[in-house]
């Protein structure tokens, strides 16, 4: 398991027995010390309530209407070690991440638990070109016959797609999700978010801190083991900070919802 800096997350999903090294490349067996945030405020939000499926288990968590949009309806699918994301809105459906190799059958299993199928993906986005977020870009591609696929642009030419992938920068908007480019942990990573339901999807820009044998619920960096420019990485941190988010999405570790932007802006104070 790779290391990350670490808190309290609210959600309980089953492990599928997926056993693999963490983002980037086979864990180290080096201890390091890593920068937390601090036990999340005792008002926080309750969490929400978790959806059991039989493989593989997601949870649906709508989020609250807010003013200026919709807020999409998002669906964790864990693969043990790592999270993708189904994000719907009005009927139609992005992927956010693929997982690892083999997980197409998961992905669809969160979508019909929105009610969706195949036919309603018309987006794909690639936070980072690591194997454990793009494994199953294939076969999602294959499977969302019509849908275009994205990335940030340095990350594109490491990865292998059945078509071509739409590069994107910071500030670009698909499925009315804004873009931000997050640049560290890869050189074209980038993170989603939906400003309605003030929600960030961080990929591997931050991390839940129970990913690394940490208590759940808090917000942690890139994973220094696994992170090509740690001075980026922590400069894509406080810029997600600068954003109104309550709820974040990590691709390790459970999701923190409610109260994010709190714990979010003493990890940026931190480092």
């Amino acid at each position: 398991m790779f290391l990350s800096r670490l808190g309290r997350g609210t959600f309980a999903v089953a492990v599928l027995g997926v056993t693999a090294a963490a983002c980037g490349g086979d864990p180290s067996d080096e201890a390091f010390t890593p920068r937390l945030t601090t036990e999340a405020p005792a008002d926080d939000p309750p969490a929400d309530t978790t959806t059991t499926v039989a493989a593989p288990e997601s949870t649906t968590a709508p989020s609250t209407t807010t003013p200026g949009g919709t807020p999409v309806t998002w669906q964790r699918v864990s693969l043990g070690f790592v999270s993708a994301y189904v994000l719907a809105r009005d009927g139609e459906a992005a992927v956010v991440d693929t997982g690892v190799a083999g997980s197409a059958a998961d992905v669809a299993a969160a979508l019909e638990m929105l009610g969706l199928g195949w036919n309603a993906v018309g987006h794909v986005i690639l936070t980072h070109s690591h194997g454990d977020h793009v494994g199953s870009v294939g076969e999602v591609l294959t499977q969302a016959a019509t849908a275009t696929g994205y990335a940030g642009a340095a990350d594109i030419p490491q990865i292998t797609s059945p078509r071509e992938l739409v590069a994107v920068s910071d500030g670009d908007t698909v499925f009315g999700l804004q873009i931000v480019a997050t640049p560290g942990h890869t050189p074209g990573h980038v993170s989603v978010f939906d400003s309605p339901g003030r929600l960030l999807v961080a990929g591997d820009a931050l991390n839940g801190t129970d990913a690394m044998g940490g208590e759940s619920g808090g917000v942690a960096g890139a994973n220094p083991q696994f992170t090509a420019d740690l001075v980026a990485a922590d400069d894509s941190v406080r810029k997600l900070a600068s954003l109104d988010v309550d709820t974040i999405l990590f691709g390790h570790g459970e999701p923190v919802v409610g109260g994010a932007a709190d714990k979010l802006a003493e990890l940026a104070a931190s480092i």
